[in-house]
């Protein structure tokens, strides 16, 4: 079993609707404030020792806030924060975020672009292209049906390292793993991409999902990936929603148990050490 836990995907928010009106009917119970100290509370059940902490806004500003919280906790082992990738001056923002140590990548919420191959704009991709000369790896977050289109995007970054945040959002609650499994077991063959476990209660039924609904998509990415480029991760505070932080990480760690110590240990910790340089 692995000997410590790394937590690669969490959130950290101040709660406002109008600055996350994303949190619709249903999400009640996390629109409330969640801050380091919650954050200790929910690993320390898990036994989680470090975390990755990811952006929820757009806005630079969260990611200064999120920058100033890491500086804060030994929790917290890096930030993907938010840049604005499109913006020409990109490179200005980069040399003033990227000097700060935990700063270890960035994301853009693609899935909410309404347009579907925004991906492979040219100006979102020049901003791609300057992301390895600042150390930063770039987290992808779509739903299934933009993988072919995100399959040609990471082609165009052959030395950009990509994490897929929450295995790319299959259809868990409709049962339909076709043509997802084939797709991202494709993206997969890119050994610059890693993908993270994280997000798939909350794309099942949040009330009526079980552990064996989950168990046929682990089963894809790790056969996809391989224990080395696939990572825990548990969405929290999203993840309550559907079931509990300790839950969640039981269910992976009961996943992976019959795996060798080292394969726990990469899913578990090494894979979120390499990916992000922590």
């Amino acid at each position: 079993m692995a000997d410590e836990f790394i937590d690669a995907h969490h959130h950290l928010w101040k709660y406002s609707r109008d600055e996350y009106p994303w949190m619709l009917e249903g999400m009640e119970s996390i629109r409330r404030d969640f801050l380091i100290p919650e954050l200790r509370e929910a690993v320390q059940e898990a036994g989680i020792s470090g975390t990755v902490v990811v952006q929820a806004r757009q806005t630079l500003e969260e990611t200064q806030w999120l920058l100033g919280l890491a500086n804060d906790s030994d929790l917290i082992r890096g930030v993907v924060g938010w840049v604005p990738l499109v913006d020409p001056d990109l490179a200005q923002h980069l040399e003033s975020l990227a000097p700060h140590p935990k700063l270890r990548g960035v994301r853009h919420v693609l899935h909410d672009e309404i347009d579907e191959i925004y991906m492979l704009r040219d100006d979102f991709n020049r901003g791609i292209s300057l992301l390895e000369r600042f150390g930063l790896r770039y987290d992808v977050l779509i739903f299934e049906h933009h993988l072919r289109q995100t399959i040609q995007f990471v082609d165009r970054h052959p030395k950009q390292v990509f994490i897929v945040d929450h295995i790319a959002k299959p259809r868990i609650r409709d049962d339909i793993r076709a043509p997802w499994s084939s797709l991202i077991a494709e993206l997969a063959r890119r050994e610059n991409v890693y993908c993270k476990l994280s997000g798939m209660v909350t794309e099942a039924d949040w009330k009526k999902w079980s552990k064996s609904d989950l168990k046929p998509y682990f089963d894809t990415v790790l056969d996809a990936f391989g224990p080395k480029r696939l990572m825990f991760g548990s969405d929290w505070p999203v993840v309550l929603v559907a079931c509990s932080y300790k839950r969640w990480a039981d269910i992976v760690r009961s996943w992976i148990s019959p795996l060798s110590e080292a394969e726990q240990r990469s899913i578990m910790k090494d894979s979120a050490i390499a990916a992000y340089s922590l």
